[in-house]
């Protein structure tokens, strides 16, 4: 069985996760083109090497990131997204509303 650890509740089996995708910078989605926003939804380097990725963990909802080889697929550490962002990304619901409108 193969465990992760989660920051909020230590180790659990692997099966209790959902991957997010990788942690990448995130393109303005008021001013990007849609060719930008679909890179940064669907597409990643795809190489072998160390990489941040998003993880969830269903039974208590909680998103965190892990920091996992690629190649060997080790989890070298898990951490609160806390670590990395200061400022919650918050997408004006005004907008979505008024573009489904349309």
């Amino acid at each position: 069985m193969k465990l992760m650890t989660c920051p909020l509740n230590g180790p659990r089996n692997i099966s209790e996760f959902v991957y997010g995708g990788e942690v990448k910078t995130m393109p303005n989605h008021k001013t990007c083109t849609d060719k930008e926003w679909a890179d940064y939804v669907f597409y990643s380097d795809n190489t072998i090497r160390l990489v941040l990725e998003w993880w969830f963990h269903s039974p208590s909802g909680y998103w965190f990131i892990a920091e996992r080889h690629t190649a060997s697929d080790e989890i070298v550490r898990t951490f609160d997204p806390s670590e990395l962002y200061q400022e919650r990304v918050e997408f004006d619901q005004a907008d979505s509303a008024s573009e489904v409108s349309k």
